[in-house]
């Protein structure tokens, strides 16, 4: 690997600003490692003559000693699911198989604003509704580590794609674990934020032309090899938007650092029944005999009324909802949510069946109200408050 796709984002921009390298280089580069590893079909519409163009425009900025921002020269992919303009966005979808847009998604906009040069377009399952990466449109994305495994999903394009070194951000999205699967699958690190503090306007779903159904849970995000470039990046994307006047007008502040003396930290080793890996625990455990051992407070965290079952029939139930009226129904959209829901049945361990989307969702597309809409509502609100009570007296959970 070159050693120009090893270095974070936020490393590259220094080096572009001091004249160290150009942003023309490190876009060869990431193309160059690109082709060197198409097997893992991270990347499905490449922006190549595009992103040589805007480096060499970069580079002439930067000769005249102008930035265009923290990301100057950078280069960045964007998830399959944002609107990019002059640029195929498809959702993994048939019908948008030659959909350009004409403007950017605000966070597009924004990632550009900031100096970032998109390569291309990453991929994932139709319309995000999977926790592998495949669709019909472009096929398969393989995990970098081991090509005969997932990268996981929605994100995985974007996941395979910072973890081989295509790319040094991501700018993807989460709404039932997009972000953090693939992140975990793929070793790197992934940002959730919290709900409405990024825009979710120009995301797929919902489809071009259909009414904007997801109100709660979608959250846009980033995937990045570096926990500095997440940060950075969040500032980049974050905020009031014109295009989505739900997004509050409250500045992104830090939180005031504090010494690990002063952290007073939860720790779950799990929830039942959903235990993690031996080697999962021992490695937690390790984390939190260090923070310990350097001074912070850790405390069992298992609070009373925790019901992972009822959270789950919460979930999947808004879900259901929410996710109904994304796209036009059709054999071609709905097969393979279909497939998706068999595949959990059949392929998930018979004690988590109980759990899985297929027994909590089918009753809800067959019968549905806006009550139970505003009802599912209400729950996970309740929920809200509650767990953020059990963590009022932490700064933190492990």
């Amino acid at each position: 690997m070159d050693r120009l796709t090893e270095l974070p984002a936020h490393q590259l921009a220094a080096l572009v600003s001091a004249g160290e390298t150009s942003a023309l280089a490190l876009v060869e580069a990431a193309l160059a490692q690109g082709e060197a590893q198409s097997y893992l079909n991270a990347i499905c519409t490449l922006n190549a003559q595009a992103a040589k163009d805007r480096a060499r425009a970069a580079d002439a900025a930067t000769e005249r000693g102008e930035s265009w921002g923290p990301l100057h020269g950078v280069p960045i992919t964007i998830k399959d699911l944002f609107k990019t303009q002059g640029l195929r966005t498809t959702a993994g979808l048939a019908e948008l198989r030659d959909y350009i847009p004409t403007e950017d998604a605000p966070t597009v906009a924004r990632l550009r604003q900031a100096g970032a040069i998109i390569l291309g377009k990453t991929n994932g399952p139709q319309a995000g509704g999977d926790y592998q990466s495949h669709n019909a449109l472009f096929g398969r994305t393989n995990n970098p580590w081991n090509r005969d495994r997932t990268p996981g999903g929605s994100s995985g394009g974007g996941a395979a794609a910072a973890a081989a070194g295509l790319s040094s951000l991501d700018l993807c999205s989460d709404y039932g674990g997009s972000i953090r699967l693939p992140a975990h699958f793929c070793g790197i690190y992934g940002l959730k934020p919290t709900d409405r503090l990024v825009p979710t306007a120009g995301h797929i779903p919902p489809a071009p032309g259909m009414p904007e159904s997801i109100r709660q849970m979608l959250t846009v995000g980033l995937l990045a090899r570096s926990l500095r470039d997440l940060r950075l990046g969040l500032k980049i994307i974050a905020g009031p938007t014109p295009a989505q006047p739900d997004i509050p007008p409250v500045p992104l502040q830090p939180s005031a650092p504090k010494p690990l003396t002063q952290l007073r930290l939860a720790w779950c080793q799990g929830i039942d029944p959903l235990w993690p890996q031996p080697d999962i625990q021992a490695a937690i455990a390790q984390a939190a005999d260090q923070l310990s051992h350097a001074g912070a407070t850790l405390q069992p965290f298992a609070p009373q009324g925790w019901d992972w079952e009822h959270w789950l029939r919460i979930y999947y139930r808004l879900s259901t909802l929410s996710l109904r009226y994304v796209q036009r129904p059709s054999l071609a959209t709905l097969g393979p949510f279909a497939q998706a829901f068999r595949r959990e049945w059949w392929q998930s361990d018979p004690e988590f069946r109980p759990l899985m989307a297929v027994r909590h969702a089918l009753p809800v597309l067959l019968r549905h109200s806006l009550k139970d809409y505003f009802e599912a509502v209400t729950e996970r609100d309740r929920l809200t408050a509650w767990l953020d009570k059990a963590m009022s007296g932490y700064d933190a959970l492990l």
